[in-house]
Parts: structure tokens; sequence; C-alpha cells
């Protein structure tokens, strides 16, 4: 099978890659998008999305994606599907392999996002978007004066446990082990607020409700003879134990950080491999947010454009 030719490849379709996409079509790049399992990344299991710019009565995550790629197809852009397989970023053009096709591409732009990671509890899965959320900077607000709480005993854990104190009546801060692996001045807020009860030793097994998420089975000190097994109130279900980019076809082949996540240089979004660029969570272990993806594509998209200026 002939190998498909293009001046730019964008891996990935969720607020990076459309925005990308947008940018990239309207310089006339012909941009090639292959979308993953999932197009429209972690925004597709969000039920209301408020704090996206133009949205101002707020949107349903599936429906904001469903109008980025849309905008994304006005201006030109070819969407495939497609898992990437291998890639092969030793000259250009560069090579990209799915499952049924390769890609022949000038430039290359990654925006494979990351997954926050779950307990792998079958009650997450029930209530995803019912109560259940990895980001309280997205969803707290719809929590305010309600019980919620927080998986997770890091400076993320407790910066969400803060954050969601500001706005929730009363936050359980869910930590398997007796102590806390913030950082001192993380744990002295935390101990120091006092809508925020830290449940040390202890393991979420269960959550329970009508429809929606209204408390949580927990177990403190498990397996021993001092087990102890209670429900809580809450309405609202918060993971904090981090998040896994989606990297693992680039093992190898650019240069990544310890956690896995794709490093770029400064303020940009140039990786190691000159021609290949990186935006949105798989190259943002901190912010993690649809705007800043968005941002990180449109940066993506104008500095594959110069480049491809530069060196034609």
């Amino acid at each position: 099978m002939e190998p498909i030719t293009t001046k730019c490849l964008i891996i990935g379709a969720g607020p990076a890659g459309y925005t990308a996409g947008i940018y990239a079509g309207r310089a006339n790049m012909q941009p090639m998008m292959l979308e993953g399992p999932q197009p429209g990344g972690q925004l597709i299991t969000t039920t209301e999305v408020e704090n996206f710019p133009g949205y101002y009565e707020g949107v349903t995550g599936p429906k904001m994606m469903e109008d980025l790629r849309a905008q994304c197809l006005r201006f030109g852009a070819t969407i495939k599907s497609g898992i990437v397989t291998d890639v092969d970023f030793s000259k250009r053009p560069f090579i990209v392999r799915t499952d049924s096709e390769e890609f022949h591409a000038e430039t290359v732009i990654i925006c494979t996002g990351a997954a926050a990671r779950y307990l792998g509890l079958p009650d997450e899965q029930k209530y995803q978007g019912m109560g259940v959320s990895a980001c309280a900077t997205c969803d707290g607000f719809f929590y305010r004066n309600r019980n919620v709480a927080v998986v997770g005993g890091g400076d993320t854990a407790c910066e969400e446990a803060l954050y969601l104190a500001g706005l929730a009546k009363k936050v359980y801060l869910i930590v398997r082990k007796d102590y806390l692996r913030a950082s001192k001045v993380m744990q002295q807020r935390v101990f120091e607020n006092e809508k925020i009860e830290v449940l040390f030793n202890t393991n979420t097994v269960g959550l329970f409700g009508q429809d929606v998420v209204e408390g949580a089975t927990v177990v403190t000190h498990k397996g021993t003879e001092n087990e102890n097994r209670y429900n809580i109130a809450i309405d609202g279900f918060f993971l904090a134990i981090g998040h896994t980019p989606n990297t693992k076809f680039l093992q190898g082949k650019i240069e990544l950080d310890e956690q896995g996540y794709i490093v770029v240089k400064g303020h940009g979004t140039e990786t190691n491999i000159p021609g290949v660029f990186a935006a949105g969570d798989v190259a943002d272990p901190v912010f993690q947010q649809a705007i800043s993806a968005a941002g990180m594509g449109c940066r993506a998209a104008i500095q594959a454009e110069r480049f491809l200026v530069e060196n034609s």
C-alpha cells in the first residue's frame, strides 16, 4: 500500500489536536489528523463544560468536541481513524504507522493527551460524569456548598482539596497511607483548613447513589484486625492520583520526562527532534485544561508552519 504524504500530520484529536488542525488548515498546510480510540479525548466523558471561553451557558464535552471537529474540517483538515503503532523520527519525511496505514509527514504534531488514573472500581465508570471526576478545577463549581471527597495524598490531591474547600461545605481527603506525600507547605495548608477532614489509612471500596453519587463506602486499616468499613455521605468523588500520558508508542523515539510526558523547549512546543512538536496534556503535566491545550495546539501549528518555510 502506498504511503500517504502530508505537510503536517497531527496525532490525536482533542482540544490541542483540533486547534492545531484549525490553524494548520488556515495556513494552507492541508493537515492530516489521526483520531485515536477516543476522539475528543477526556472531554468526551465530561457532562458539562463551563470554563471554556465562548460557551457562556455551558456545553457538554461531546458537543464542544463536535464543534471543534467541524471547525477543523471546515478549514481543510483530513481526519482519519487509526491507532499509531510505530514512528520513525530519524529523518524527514517522518514515518508514522497505524494499524492499517503508513504516513510520511514533513512535520508532526503530537496531541495524544493523558489519561487520568482511577482506582479501578466498577462504580467509577457507573458514575462517570454523575459525581465522579478527575478534575476539581473543571467540575468543582457544580459542588458548591455540598460534601465531596478527594482521593490521593500528594501535592495534586492537596491542591484539589484546598480548591474544593473554597467551594464545598466539607471535603474528605482519602489517603491510603498514614501520611501525606505532599510538601510540608501543602500539608500545613490542608491541616489548617477547617473544611478538610483527612482520612488516613483509608481505601475507597465502592460508591452508591440513585443515578448520581450520594456516598462512598470506605475501609480503614484494610486487612488488619482493626479494619473498619463505613459510609460517608458525599455528592462528588474526585480522583487526584495522577495522570498517565499517552506516550507508550514514543518510548525511545523522542525525549520524555520521568513521568512519560513529552519534553518541549521553553514556552514553545518544539521537541528534541526538529520538525516534531507536541501540544496539550501529553506535554503539560501541570495545567491540563482544555483551554491551555487549545493554546498549545495553536502554537504548535504556527511553529510547524514556520519550520516548513525555513526548511522547504
